[in-house]
């Protein structure tokens, strides 16, 4: 994939295309969580997850579409940084959170463990950024 690294323009134009990803994904996990964190209560969980999960699956597909080029464009750049392997724990942690939210039936529970559960994910996607970031200070 040295397409990726010999251009000007590709590795840029996947970095924004990272960001935008990342942008979708974490405001509308934000905007969703907040709803379970009680604020917007005139708003019903189930439509608004409705609206806010696909756009959030469809954040990380760009992410995780970008990410991928990237990292194969420098495999072994990559495997031997740090942040990209915490980062890479944190994603699987994040995901496993989610799975583990939406099989308790987290959209309709609204209880302390739901709220617990979003904080975790907020938390995780915010440290998920962050290591991105350092990824290319090593």
């Amino acid at each position: 994939m040295s397409w990726v690294t010999a251009s000007p323009w590709v590795y840029p134009s996947l970095e924004v295309v990272h960001i935008l990803g990342i942008a979708l994904l974490l405001g509308s996990l934000v905007v969703f969580e907040l709803r379970v964190w009680g604020l917007g209560l005139a708003l019903d969980p189930k439509a608004l997850a409705r609206l806010a999960l696909p756009v959030a699956v469809g954040g990380f597909g760009l992410a995780a579409a970008s990410g991928a080029v990237m990292f194969f464009s420098q495999v072994d750049e990559m495997l031997g940084n740090r942040a990209f392997q915490i980062k890479m724990a944190l994603l699987l942690a994040a995901g496993g959170n989610a799975v583990a939210f939406h099989w308790r039936g987290g959209l309709a529970a609204e209880d302390a463990t739901a709220r617990l559960q979003t904080a975790l994910s907020l938390g995780l996607w915010i440290a998920i950024a962050v290591c991105g970031r350092w990824i290319a200070y090593k």
